[in-house]
């Protein structure tokens, strides 16, 4: 978990620039499932894993008499969701809203303290999605409702990730060794059955799709700015050759093969 909060650190800005928006229409959806309960007089909102302060900043704009803590493992991501706040919000607004680095499984929060929770694509990044699920049990008042969203195991290929491992061929580099991603979702039955397992009941979990277009330009700014950053920087002075074999290679694509297609679940719980 340490080496990943340093890579977030180090990757706020692009994630702020590149992935966040990317994200942000399926992300908003863990606030639609906790709408009503805001209704019915919620006011304590609790943001796990808060990144860029998406949810955060939302819940504050959407409901005038919430209060939202906003928490995340990474300073980098707090600084960010911070500055991102002050650029967005009013003063008054400003005030409804704390960020804190803490972890998704040792939150520093009294029990029962929160009244609803909100997550997107954290969990499925968390060591122990099992004692994340608990600790946010643990501090929301019996009743509370958790509204997450993650991705799901088995997202379709992208066709860009060949092309970025063959332009390292070009330049005389190895192919990137690939991991299996053991954090996604299997399918929404388990993600239900292991919330229930947590202490939820009246959980609900339904499969999802986020699809985002993207253009060559783009492709290559998400990729050498965001998601390789560090490997591409390794490059040193191979760096533009590679980036323009890797333009050569998009080029061939057409945009249904540039276009990110990711399946996503959508979960759902109360406390018990």
């Amino acid at each position: 978990m340490t080496d990943q909060r340093e890579r977030y650190d180090r990757i706020a800005d692009g994630y702020a620039r590149w992935w966040g928006p990317i994200i942000a229409p399926a992300a908003l959806r863990a606030l639609d499932e906790v709408s009503d309960d805001v209704a019915a007089g919620a006011t304590k909102l609790l943001d796990v894993g808060t990144g860029t302060g998406t949810l955060a900043i939302a819940a504050i704009r959407r409901w005038p008499t919430v209060e939202v803590t906003a928490i995340d493992a990474s300073s980098g991501m707090v600084a960010k969701a911070r500055a991102e706040a002050n650029r967005l919000l009013g003063r008054r607004d400003r005030a409804r809203l704390h960020l804190k680095v803490a972890f998704a499984d040792e939150l520093d929060l009294a029990d029962a303290s929160i009244d609803i929770a909100v997550s997107s694509f954290v969990l499925q990044l968390v060591p122990n999605r099992f004692r994340a699920l608990r600790e946010v049990a643990r501090v929301l008042r019996p009743g509370g409702a958790f509204g997450w969203v993650s991705w799901l195991a088995g997202s379709m290929h992208w066709y860009p990730d060949d092309d970025f491992d063959d332009a390292l061929v070009d330049v005389g580099e190895e192919p990137r060794e690939w991991d299996d991603r053991p954090g996604d979702v299997p399918d929404p039955t388990a993600a239900a059955a292991q919330m229930r397992r947590a202490g939820y009941r009246d959980v609900r979990a339904e499969a999802g799709r986020l699809v985002h277009p993207f253009a060559v330009d783009d492709v290559v700014g998400f990729l050498t700015e965001f998601d390789e950053e560090d490997l591409v920087t390794s490059l040193g002075p191979k760096r533009d050759r590679f980036e323009a074999a890797l333009r050569r290679r998009l080029r061939r694509r057409s945009r249904r093969d540039l276009a990110l297609d990711h399946r996503t679940v959508t979960v759902r719980g109360v406390r018990g």
